[in-house]
């Protein structure tokens, strides 16, 4: 495994912010790593690449120990923090020579050109770090990352203040990353973690609340269906609770209701006939898709 976390805890004072976590992540994995402000995930990152020490516990990383041998496991990790330190006053291709030499690259020049390739920094790669938009100095953040070839990312937050155009280019870089190397992510973006991540893990206040493939994870529908229906004339809460399945009836304006119903049975047809016998007509009905935010929810609430 290239991220192996063995009953890591952290404590100060008499708070978890870790409580006995165990994780196990892959060569090839795209992990999310999700949870709350303050549920313990940036502590998580933050001892997998050696700024902190556990408490109690041990993890390892591409094969080392994050406390015995940290030093290879800075040489085998790329590292983006939410606040993504940088040189403001550097130009953006004079920062990334910079730490393309404190890793020992041969051909920095070469390899500076490559990642400024990768993340799309061309345009701006003559500009001071200072002078750039939040979106490219995310970039800059990211190619710095990346630069030393590392075989596991860490990335927290990683396409913070990017505009839609560039959202869509990093997480088509993320997802090509991710097939060579380990990549452990933390978002806000639900839509994000959708999109590139194969596997999902929700901690809550310092405890993994699940670890599941995001697919498995969505396809979890909790028993329930919802259905969004819009009628023709006034209706009243009491009389849509008479629909064969119904579990609860959510008024949203107008007439305009959501109905909860249990999934086995198909509450489409059975609220059309419903309208049908009552004389009253359904304008639209939609049924809602189960999505990454309402289980987040549900399992952090």
């Amino acid at each position: 495994m290239s991220i192996e976390v063995k009953n890591i805890s952290k404590v100060y004072g008499k708070q978890y912010a870790l409580d006995d976590v165990s994780i196990s992540i892959g060569t090839g994995e795209v992990v999310g790593f999700l949870g709350p402000n303050g549920a313990g995930k940036s502590t998580m990152m933050k001892i997998l690449t050696t700024y902190i020490s556990p408490t109690q516990g041990d993890a390892w990383v591409a094969g080392h120990h994050v406390v015995e041998d940290s030093m290879e496991v800075r040489k085998n990790t790329g590292y983006l923090p939410e606040h993504n330190p940088l040189y403001l006053e550097m130009y953006v291709k004079e920062y990334l020579e910079l730490v393309a030499g404190l890793h020992g690259l041969n051909k920095k020049k070469q390899r500076v050109s490559e990642m400024v390739d990768m993340v799309g920094l061309g345009r701006e790669a003559h500009k001071q770090i200072g002078a750039l938009s939040k979106g490219y100095r995310q970039r800059v953040g990211l190619a710095q990352s990346l630069i030393h070839d590392p075989a596991v990312l860490i990335l927290d937050e990683p396409t913070s203040g990017l505009d839609p155009n560039q959202l869509v280019d990093i997480r088509a870089l993320i997802k090509r990353i991710g097939k060579e190397k380990t990549v452990m992510l933390s978002t806000h973006i639900m839509q994000e973690v959708e999109a590139i991540c194969d596997r999902v893990i929700i901690i809550d206040k310092g405890r993994i609340v699940t670890d599941r493939a995001a697919m498995d994870l969505l396809g979890q529908g909790g028993g329930h269906q919802v259905l969004t229906v819009e009628f023709g004339s006034e209706v009243t809460s009491e009389r849509l609770r008479a629909i064969d399945g119904v579990q609860e009836v959510v008024h949203l304006e107008g007439n305009r209701f959501d109905l909860i119903a249990q999934e086995e049975k198909d509450i489409r047809s059975l609220t059309f006939e419903w309208a049908v016998a009552e004389g009253v007509t359904i304008l639209s009905q939609t049924l809602k898709q189960r999505s990454l935010e309402d289980v987040f929810k549900e399992l952090t609430s």
